[in-house]
């Protein structure tokens, strides 16, 4: 039975996936409550928005609806996102709104016409012919926000169904990118964070306007201290954007480049546009303007056709680059890759253990970026109060905790580190 709290439902929204992912569901979130709907744990509405990015994701996604429903059998059921945009059993899915990658700004209106009508609504649309959808977020946290400024990805990795989920680059037009973030700025947020399917070719869909150009009005507006780019292609960052992170202290000491892998071989295998010489020069020309920058990075282990001499490889590769942190992923099939119908698949048990092999690395390796700081003066913004301890991120995403008062929350503060105690730097 559904339940009103006086004229209003109550919501819940559960998000699987990415940071893009993430942003819209706020969105979402946002123009529910500007509505009158309530956010509650236990809802007449419940939106999933999910993901499909490998097999594991997609059956996430589908046991989350089958368990909703079997626990709330008379709510609403709004299900939306990549799994859907792409799935050939929407028949299955017992939902009452079904919506792919478009559509998400609508979600009020849709779930008012079912209200009104009673009826099943699926709407997906052709997301390779479909624009930008316009999304502006209120509000995300007082300390850093989230801004989508680009959908959709080319690049056809062969392991990534994604540019089937969400099409062709789009962008928002860079006077709506200005718009929300200086309204973000105005609401006391001090850090941006530029997010997309991929990030770095905003603008490939514009008239002459460049992701370096948006870069350039960006840093320019008043009361914004920190541009962050939550993940960049390493062919994306030309002699433009380099000038700009040269001549601008706003974008932040923090790059994330995903390698995928450190062998010439299984990037081939995977049609990632540069072999590991091209990477190691761009990461050796972003240090010779920011010496000492943070550069993170994602690596898929246990791709087919990996054989331990080439993941040897890629472990030579990471202690030539010294990334400060990396993502691990054991590589997992997703169905509709060209992936999938490569030879010499890679056993679960040799993958579980690369990956641990190179998890230890990655933590050697943070270990040893944090350590070039220590005795040193910074300045971190704290997120979370927490026994007596203000905890937060400089801006090259050095984890700082810090022995202060609540009332310096989201503010900055000027601090020397201390002593490493991973995960974090202590600092008085």
């Amino acid at each position: 039975m559904l339940v009103f709290v006086g004229d209003s439902m109550k919501f819940k929204i559960i998000t699987l996936g990415c940071k893009v992912n993430t942003y819209e569901s706020n969105v979402i979130r946002d123009k529910l409550l500007n509505s009158g709907y309530i956010e509650s744990d236990e809802a007449d509405i419940y939106i999933i928005n999910t993901c499909t990015v490998t097999n594991t994701s997609d059956n996430k996604s589908l046991k989350e609806i089958r368990k909703v429903r079997r626990e709330t059998p008379d709510a609403i059921i709004v299900v939306c996102g990549c799994m859907i945009q792409v799935t050939d059993k929407i028949d299955e899915i017992d939902a009452d709104i079904i919506i792919g990658n478009t559509n998400k700004s609508n979600i009020v209106s849709l779930i008012e016409e079912y209200l009104d009508k009673h009826e099943k609504i699926v709407r997906i649309n052709d997301i390779m012919n479909s624009s930008f959808e316009k999304m502006k977020l209120n509000n995300f946290n007082r300390t850093r926000a989230f801004v989508k400024i680009e959908d959709g990805c080319e690049n056809y990795c062969t392991y990534c169904i994604i540019p089937y989920a969400r099409g062709k680059v789009r962008s928002k037009l860079p006077q709506d990118v200005m718009e929300e973030v200086s309204l973000l700025v105005k609401e006391g947020h001090k850090e941006i964070v530029l997010t997309g399917i991929h990030t770095g070719h905003y603008g490939a869909d514009l008239d002459n306007y460049t992701f370096a150009m948006l870069l350039n009005e960006l840093v320019k507006i008043k009361g914004l201290e920190r541009i962050r780019i939550s993940s960049i292609e390493m062919n994306e960052i030309n002699d433009e954007v380099l000038k700009i992170i040269k001549d601008n202290p706003k974008i932040v000491s923090h790059l994330h480049i995903p390698i995928q892998s450190g062998s010439n071989e299984i990037l081939k295998l995977m049609n990632r546009k540069y072999q590991k010489e091209e990477f190691i020069e761009k990461i050796n020309q972003i240090r010779s303007i920011r010496p000492d920058i943070s550069i993170t990075t994602d690596i898929i282990v246990g791709f087919p056709g990996e054989t331990e001499e080439l993941f040897n490889e890629t472990i030579s590769t990471v202690d030539k680059i010294k990334f400060s942190k990396i993502h691990v992923f054991p590589f997992s099939l997703r169905k509709g890759t060209k992936a999938e119908e490569l030879p010499n698949h890679i056993d679960n048990s040799i993958k579980k253990q690369r990956v641990k092999i190179l998890m230890e690395k990655s933590k050697e390796l943070e270990i040893e970026y944090m350590n070039k700081f220590i005795g040193k003066d910074i300045k971190f913004i704290p997120e979370v109060y927490k026994e007596g301890y203000l905890i937060g991120h400089t801006g090259n995403y050095l984890l700082i905790k810090y022995k202060g008062s609540e009332d310096l929350l989201h503010k900055d503060v000027d601090v020397k580190a201390i002593k490493v105690e991973y995960p974090y730097i202590i600092c008085e």
